[in-house]
């Protein structure tokens, strides 16, 4: 039983760090996850493409949380390769797990869609996911956001604590991505430095709710540059040129979204720094089967 599927990094608008609502936007830079199961195998092994030494716990964890909810206690394998950097903000460990979620459902033959009437929907596939991640470590709030936004696409918002959907729309524009040399890790973000911003939070999470996506960004993009001690001199040199601007997760990753001319001049000043931009666009589709 084999099955594949890709899933999109994502963005932030908002960081449910401080309060527990997150909304992030889907971006056009997938994970793949190849799946392959076996009743006669005893464990879930993984691999991932790029980082032969990597930690494969999560991608794992999805496919026995699948297996366990769908399956008959099969084993196998999970190999995932990725356009989205790891450890930079850009919702790697989403994308991964969504994938291999997906990838596992379609070895075993479950169907998964929108619809209601569906074998599984995407939300609960995503919801499956998110469990994952959470018995991996990987992650402090569940980032359901970031994994709603991967498993549907376009932007949504959520209550993270009770892995709730509380808004999705379409959100269409050009973006511009600069990650910096250095790496960091969700799980070791500074919890109660972020709570400390929760009014400048709770503000954004009321524009993003109100629809207003790209201030939402921007006024979480500053506080938590602030909070999580990332300079926000990148948001500052792009906000004449760009409608939204934010540090996307916990860092280091910069996300600018705007119009194809606005952000050739963002990626002017940025290609200066250290480091490397992507550029690319949002995107209304979330997951599939591939």
């Amino acid at each position: 039983m084999e099955g594949r599927a890709t899933a999109p990094g994502a963005g932030t608008v908002v960081n449910a760090l401080a309060t527990g609502v997150g909304s992030a936007f889907a971006l056009d830079i997938e994970t793949t996850a190849t799946v392959s199961l076996d009743a006669e195998a005893d464990a879930v092994t993984g691999e991932i493409a790029d980082d032969p030494d990597g930690e494969t716990t999560l991608i794992e964890r999805c496919v026995e949380r699948v297996v366990t909810e769908y399956g008959t206690d099969e084993g196998g394998t999970v190999r995932t390769e990725s356009e989205v950097p790891m450890a930079a903000g850009l919702k790697s460990s989403s994308a991964a797990a969504n994938a291999a979620v997906l990838a596992t459902l379609d070895a075993l033959g479950w169907e998964v869609a929108d619809d209601p009437d569906a074998d599984v929907t995407r939300t609960d596939a995503c919801r499956l996911g998110v469990a994952a991640a959470r018995d991996a470590g990987v992650t402090v709030t569940g980032a359901f956001d970031d994994a709603s936004a991967s498993m549907l696409g376009g932007v949504t918002v959520t209550d993270n604590g009770a892995d709730d959907l509380l808004d999705r729309s379409s959100f269409e524009h050009d973006a511009l991505v600069w990650t910096p040399p250095e790496r960091a890790y969700s799980a070791d973000a500074d919890v109660e430095r972020c709570e400390r911003v929760a009014p400048m939070a709770d503000l954004a999470a009321d524009l993003a709710l109100g629809g207003d996506h790209k201030r939402a960004m921007t006024v979480n993009g500053l506080a938590f540059s602030a909070a999580l001690d990332f300079p926000t001199d990148p948001a500052v040199e792009a906000m004449p040129n760009c409608a939204g601007v934010s540090l996307s997760g916990t860092g280091p990753s910069v996300v600018a979204v705007g119009s194809v001319a606005g952000l050739d001049r963002v990626e002017e000043q940025w290609a200066k720094r250290a480091g490397e931009t992507i550029r690319t666009r949002t995107r209304n589709t979330g997951a599939r089967v591939s």
